[in-house]
């Protein structure tokens, strides 16, 4: 009989979870504090973050939980939030870089400001992140943990998606380079690549050129039973991955298989992507809007039928302090 080692425990530990106020943030949050952790969640938005609190104390677990309101793009905003952090705890174990923004519509109706954009709130946020954490983490006695939140989109450039997959790509590149240079100092840090996610987070992208269709296809797609994963499952996935000390993670089979096939025949994938591109949506007003407003806007018939195919996105919105929030994306 083949004997497994014992995971171990992360009770009692500090851990910081940035883009913690709903979604996935949410969801890790609650997977760390049902394990033991003293959590503290960042966000941008006051007001998200106290229903957040609220719903992790309601929820219950042996980690207490408060939450700090931070722009992970303000560098030395990070540095003192972290630092005040560790003091007040007495220590910092854990962090998990998750905070971003999700932008969906063709590469010229986003423009280079949507580049911009992505790679400051995305790859600047976890880059911030990482740097304010690693001091405390090389101190920790349990061995500091840190996790960079990037995606599938990271490993494999997906058309209408193209400044969230260059921010994730650099994600991805610096959770396994500091992977390298951490060992010494016995910090691991665990490169998370996960494919479509039902977390509600359609209602917070932000969506540019034909903004309607380029949010029908997105949602629908976002909610799929079969090629998204149950956001749940994924976090539990995440923290197992963290507890454990595993240096990468990809989630969800369609992310694997792209992973792989990306690998081993990158010309081919490429001519399927592009494929893929063909039939995506074309013009629009160039007018970006996020996902919750043009669910506003008078919708076609076919609307209704959409938001069936994704009814478990829908589900996953209430339940992920996803509604009546103002900005960003977890």
């Amino acid at each position: 009989m083949r004997v497994f080692p014992a995971v171990p425990s992360i009770e009692g530990l500090t851990a910081v979870v940035t883009g913690g106020s709903r979604g996935l943030g949410l969801l890790m949050a609650r997977q760390l504090q049902r394990r033991g952790c003293d959590v503290v969640l960042l966000a941008r938005n006051e007001v998200e973050l106290g229903r957040a609190v609220d719903k992790l104390r309601q929820a219950g677990g042996d980690g207490s939980v408060r939450g700090v309101a931070c722009d992970v793009r303000n560098r030395e905003a990070v540095r003192d939030r972290f630092d005040e952090i560790a003091g007040d705890n007495g220590r910092l174990d854990i962090a998990i870089a998750n905070a971003g923004i999700i932008q969906v519509g063709p590469a010229d109706a986003l423009g280079i400001e949507g580049f911009h954009d992505a790679m400051d709130s995305i790859f600047n946020g976890a880059l911030n992140t990482a740097f304010a954490a690693l001091p405390y983490l090389r101190n920790s006695p349990a061995g500091g943990r840190l996790a960079l939140i990037g995606s599938v989109g990271g490993l494999l450039a997906v058309p209408h998606l193209l400044p969230y997959s260059c921010a994730k790509s650099a994600v991805a590149a610096l959770a396994e380079g500091l992977q390298a240079e951490e060992a010494p100092h016995d910090v691991t840090i665990t490169g998370v690549h996960p494919g479509l996610m039902r977390t509600g987070s359609h209602l917070h992208a932000h969506f540019g050129g034909d903004r309607r269709r380029e949010y029908a296809w997105f949602q629908v797609l976002a909610g799929a039973p079969i090629l998204s994963m149950n956001a749940e499952r994924a976090a539990a996935c995440i923290v197992s991955a963290l507890q454990r000390r595993r240096p990468r993670v990809v989630l969800t089979p369609a992310a694997k298989l792209g992973a792989i096939a990306h690998g081993v025949a990158p010309v081919t994938t490429t001519r399927l992507t592009s494929a893929l591109g063909r039939m995506l949506p074309r013009g629009g007003d160039g007018e970006m809007a996020e996902g919750f407003r043009i669910e506003a806007e008078d919708q076609p018939p076919a609307h209704k039928l959409r938001r069936m195919l994704g009814v478990l996105n829908e589900r996953a919105a209430d339940q992920f302090n996803q509604r009546g929030a103002t900005h960003g994306t977890n």
